[in-house]
């Protein structure tokens, strides 16, 4: 896991430490691990906590400031005091001169965690980033909240306090941020939010009507203290004094609230939480009715359930240490560590669009839906082609998922309210408003949802054996099935999923997807004529070679008359990953060679007329490959994740190639998309649920429980 332990801690730290002596206000030669990302999930957990630390920051942590994903800066302090000395971990953008930077060792991340390493002094610190991936915890995962634990390491009898604050910027509107205080059990409590809020309102992405959280608990033997108001004077207390105190627990405008940790006197390693994360009790519309956290079915209060959040600590972290050591052991094993390097970074992500929610007035957790926002373009609700490419996250972690997210579509086809005789494109033109679309003016995109329906609904069947959540709908579903026999050889101009390409007729991946949709919709519902159906179509296109070259060396990107077109048939994989057979293996082979030949600096673009790649569908399209095509694809999507040119949230769409006068590895339009799920599409090739872990399982497996409240970090990791 690449983690420092042993010699190679005692390294860094000497390294860390000579640095320190020589600081000069610039820091070099940062240790990443297992590589340098974009950037960093710090606390990412649905689409409105959703904070990452642009990489490009890292050098001079003490100082940066993160962000919202979509590029909001956000106040997010972390401070330290070593024997009266005050150093800035992270987040001091103008520090006083009584405060110190530390001087940054290391920066590493794992599919749950981002840990940055700093030398403060005669110790050292470790920040942990925790966001929690337990999707087949509904509670769990539900949670709106994520973790910053302060690890203190080679302390020797050292005083130290530890520090952490946050700014109304966390609201979506500083100049209106109100706050409360509540601190009547152990747990400490700082409730920020836009005073007279209208409810589901947003600006720029970022949720008005909500609350954003900040909470600490007092470690034996440790003491906590607290304040809120200007910045200036409540660092200065801090830094002078080791303990905040105020009179009143009133924000002010553009100020701060804070929680510090006296840790006393410590002797060797110690450790201390903090926990932030935005509450929405009315978290989303579902066709005019309030959904709200699942997790309010346990603790419909607050308090209640930050306080669980903090003590289930323990299990999560574990948790959370076997599923980064099984993910990154079985991505290497099925493509490498690069792959291993490209998945982890991505899973946090690929939750992070979600809500999972049960009705606000009911609490019935039998009524459980789940609701994913198109992040980075229009913010549309459920969209179908969103859920399509990030699928193969859901197969590998947990299945449910995809009914979970096509449900509150399927409830809305089936009253009769979206009378187009294909499938619907979204939920709702704007999360969090999943309210339909009475007027039948959802973006069209007729055969790209009709087949992907089809694909889905197939793929959570085969991987669940569930079989009878879709038998009421298969008279819907034929009907849809029926469009696709009907419309999908002459194909009238439409969009497909890559609409930032255009419209087009006669689309040969669409016609690919129509067919493996008629194969799936056959193997659904045991209708065989319209298996046959799909692969007459296949036969079409490929051995007749409607939808080939004239060389018979690719699929064009249009047919018949474009035959020195391309376009990336990643819409082959399905067929692949649930052993279809619509298309023979001669297709996949033609397509193993000659996406050689048009492979660039960064790999290959979506189709000849553009110069930018789509990450998730390259990542589908790799695993129809021979391992040699398959491992240039990884290479290249790893390539453009490590370059060091961006720093945004893992974008899944970049420029490929310099072809076109653009300069190559550099993000276009998208950034935290969930659509990275498809990232996994190669592990998904290993079976289904190959990496569901419940936090059930673990916590009847292990007899630990609480080693976690015991040890420090790296000694866990080390065990494990």
């Amino acid at each position: 896991m690449h983690l420092p332990s042993g010699r190679t801690s005692l390294l860094i730290s000497s390294l860390c430490t000579i640095v320190l002596s020589l600081y000069t206000g610039h820091q070099e030669n940062v240790s990443y691990l297992p590589v340098l990302p974009p950037s960093y999930p710090l606390a990412v957990r649905n689409p409105y906590l959703s904070t990452w630390m642009p990489s490009d920051r890292v050098q001079s942590l003490p100082y940066a400031e993160p962000q919202f994903w979509a590029g909001q800066e956000l106040g997010w302090a972390v401070m330290a005091r070593v024997d009266g000395q005050t150093y800035s971990l992270m987040g001091v953008k103008n520090p006083e001169k009584e405060i110190r930077p530390a001087v940054v060792c290391s920066a590493e991340y794992t599919a749950t965690h981002s840990i940055f390493t700093l030398n403060a002094g005669p110790v050292m610190f470790k920040l942990d980033f925790f966001s929690p991936v337990s999707p087949s915890s509904y509670l769990t995962q539900s949670l709106p909240f994520a973790y910053l634990t302060v690890s203190v390491s080679g302390a020797s009898a050292n005083s130290i306090q530890v520090f952490s604050s946050i700014d109304g910027r966390w609201t979506g509107r500083s100049d209106d941020a109100v706050c409360t205080f509540q601190n009547t059990g152990r747990t400490a409590i700082y409730s920020l939010k836009v005073q007279d809020a209208t409810l589901y309102s947003e600006e720029s992405d970022m949720a008005l009507w909500g609350e954003t959280i900040f909470a600490a608990r007092p470690n034996t033997p440790s003491k906590l203290s607290f304040a809120s108001g200007a910045q200036s004077g409540i660092f200065s207390q801090f830094a002078n004094t080791g303990i905040l105190a105020s009179s009143s627990q009133q924000c002010e405008s553009k100020g701060i609230v804070a929680l510090s940790h006296d840790l006393g006197t410590v002797t060797g390693d110690r450790r201390v939480n903090f926990v932030v994360g935005y509450v929405r009790e009315e978290a989303v519309n579902y066709l005019g009715k309030a959904y709200t956290g699942y997790y309010r079915a346990e603790y419909p209060e607050t308090y209640e359930a930050v306080t669980y959040f903090m003590d289930d600590y323990p299990d999560a972290l574990l948790e959370s240490l076997i599923l980064d050591q099984e993910m990154t052991a079985k991505a290497k094993a099925v493509a490498g560590q690069k792959y291993a390097d490209i998945v982890t970074l991505s899973a946090r992500q690929a939750y992070g669009g979600i809500d999972l929610t049960i009705p606000n007035e009911t609490l019935d957790t039998s009524e459980v839906l789940a609701f994913i926002k198109e992040l980075s373009s229009d913010g549309n609700i459920n969209t179908v082609d969103v859920i399509m490419p990030a699928f193969p996250i859901y197969y590998v972690m947990d299945p449910e998922y995809i009914r979970l997210l096509l449900e509150p579509m399927m409830r809305y086809l089936a009253a009769g309210r979206w009378h187009e005789p294909y499938v619907i494109h979204d939920m709702g033109t704007h999360y969090p408003n999943a309210t339909g679309h009475d007027d039948q003016q959802a973006e069209p995109m007729p055969i790209e949802e009709c087949g992907n329906l089809m694909v889905l609904i197939l793929a959570y069947v085969r991987a669940t054996g569930d079989e009878i959540w879709a038998a009421p709908y298969f008279d819907i579903l034929r009907g849809y099935a029926d469009y696709l026999v009907e419309n999908s050889v002459d194909i009238a101009e439409q969009l497909s999923s890559n609409d930032a390409a255009g419209p087009l007729a006669n689309e040969t991946n669409l016609a690919i997807k129509a067919a493996v949709g008629l194969k799936a919709f056959g193997e659904l519902t045991g209708l065989t004529e319209y298996s046959k159906i799909g692969e007459e179509r296949a036969n079409l296109f490929f051995t007749q070679a409607l939808g080939l070259d004239d060389q018979k060396t690719h699929f064009v990107l249009q047919y018949p008359d474009k035959p020195s077109s391309w376009k990336t048939p990643y819409n082959l994989y399905p067929d692949v990953l649930l052993g279809l057979r619509t298309f023979p293996e001669e297709a996949h082979q033609m397509s193993s060679a000659f996406f050689k030949s048009v492979r660039a600096e960064y790999g290959v673009p979506l189709d000849h007329r553009q110069d930018w790649a789509k990450s998730d569908w390259n990542m589908w399209l790799s695993g129809t490959f021979n391992d040699s095509t398959r491992d240039e694809f990884v290479d290249d999507l790893w390539a453009f994740m490590t370059n060091g040119k961006h720093n945004w949230p893992f974008s899944d769409r970049y420029v490929a190639t310099s072809a076109k006068g653009n300069s190559p590895g550099v993000p276009v339009l998208c950034r935290a998309r969930p659509t990275v799920g498809g990232h996994f599409a190669l592990l998904a090739l290993e079976g289904p649920r190959s990496l569901q872990l419940t936090a059930l399982q673990v916590k009847e497996e292990s007899n630990v429980k609480h080693q976690g409240d015991q040890q420090f970090l790296g000694d866990e990791r080390q065990e494990l």
